[in-house]
């Protein structure tokens, strides 16, 4: 294979910019063949854009039966993802999810296992993982200088959004629309990096949320979740869109001392001691390790979506390594889950949770919900260029 064909699903704002991406030539060795939206109106702009260049469908059969494709992108709604990604891999296709991998792990899980069966590469849209940053984190982790993890924070609650946001669009943070408010919506990213960075993930999941406590919404706007991990460290993850100005820092306290990263620096404080070493050693009474406060330097720029595109399609073509593996996707929404079952049952949750407890309680949720999804008129098509 020279190039990889690609089609790409949903002419959202992510969908579009991905398909103009390809569609310019900066993704070397992709070629956009392909698009399918049910929406006329994004139907009637990929002809004006594309011409005959891109066949266009409005039908996902249609599209599916199109062997002018190798690879696939969605960019669909949250619930579309799994089902959407599992018929690709069962037409021997490859391909790349937006964020987050879906809404309740128990589809999500039948996606990876059918990824895993069709031998296909799978990737999913994590580009914060391109950021140099959070690479460095990653590495200072990984490599031990930090020493064992004590415990991690992150406060992210610069997503503020206003009530003109949430009724710009009647599916917004709506359980039938979305699946939920700023875990799913805003925080996928956050979720993905914090057990990405530690190589941690949570044992047991205590957490308090705020459904519509700053909007007149009916998911979550406000966010407080206690974890445990199996080494005994502890954290903390507060996320809101209600609050301004809003804060984003991330720590990491360990044997070796902290990483702190906010304002787009990485700052470590480097003990010249184990804390559990001097704490063995150590008779003076009051004291405490040796502490230099070092600006880790961070080389580079964070690639973005398009560094997942060109990572994706160099994993088709030459074998190279997933920056984001598509199977990953599951562990940042286990996460997100833990997180709404706890808030749910007002209760502990360990994990992995009961994903069929889950998927009740948020059918639940969905039956309550405002949201209906419009029947949307289908377009006519051909496949050759004209409509």
């Amino acid at each position: 294979m020279s190039e990889v064909k690609v089609g790409i699903i949903g002419l959202g704002n992510m969908g579009t910019s991905h398909a103009n991406q390809i569609f310019k030539g900066n993704v070397q060795g992709a070629v956009l063949t392909a698009v399918c939206d049910e929406r006329p109106e994004r139907v009637d702009w990929a002809y004006e854009t594309f011409g005959s260049d891109v066949q266009v469908f409005s039908s996902l059969d249609d599209f599916f039966d199109n062997e002018n494709i190798d690879a696939v992108i969605i960019a669909t709604p949250h619930y579309d993802h799994p089902k959407l990604a599992i018929k690709a891999f069962e037409s021997g296709l490859h391909v790349l999810s937006e964020k987050p991998a879906g809404v309740y792990t128990k589809n999500v899980r039948q996606m990876n296992e059918a990824a895993e069966k069709s031998g296909k590469v799978f990737s999913m849209m994590f580009n914060q993982r391109t950021n140099p940053l959070y690479q460095k984190v990653r590495e200072l982790i990984s490599s031990g200088e930090l020493g064992e993890i004590k415990r991690t924070n992150w406060i992210i609650t610069n997503w503020y959004r206003s009530q003109s946001y949430y009724d710009s669009g009647g599916w917004r943070a709506t359980w039938a629309g979305e699946g939920g408010g700023v875990m799913i919506n805003q925080s996928p990213h956050q979720l993905d990096l914090w057990q990405w960075t530690t190589g941690l993930m949570p044992t047991r999941v205590r957490a308090f949320s705020g459904f519509g406590k700053y909007h007149d919404i009916e998911v979550e706007d406000d966010v407080t979740a206690y974890v445990e991990y199996e080494n005994g460290a502890t954290g903390l993850f507060v996320t809101s869109t209600g609050e301004a100005p809003g804060t984003n820092r991330f720590e990491v306290a360990g044997d070796r001392g902290k990483l702190v990263v906010e304002d787009n620096k990485l700052t470590f404080w480097r003990l010249r001691q184990s804390e559990r070493e001097f704490n063995r050693e150590y008779k003076g009474g009051f004291g405490e390790p040796e502490c230099w406060k070092i600006d880790i330097p961070v080389h580079g720029k964070s690639t973005e979506h398009i560094g997942i595109l060109r990572n994706w399609v160099d994993a088709i073509l030459h074998g190279a390594d997933l920056l984001a593996p598509g199977e990953e996707g599951i562990k940042s929404l286990a996460i997100s889950n833990a997180v709404y079952l706890s808030s749910w049952t007002d209760d502990w949750v360990d994990m992995p949770i009961d994903e069929d407890l889950y998927y009740d309680k948020l059918q639940e949720k969905i039956k309550e919900s405002k949201y209906e999804k419009p029947e949307v008129e289908q377009v006519t098509l051909d496949v050759s260029g004209t409509h």
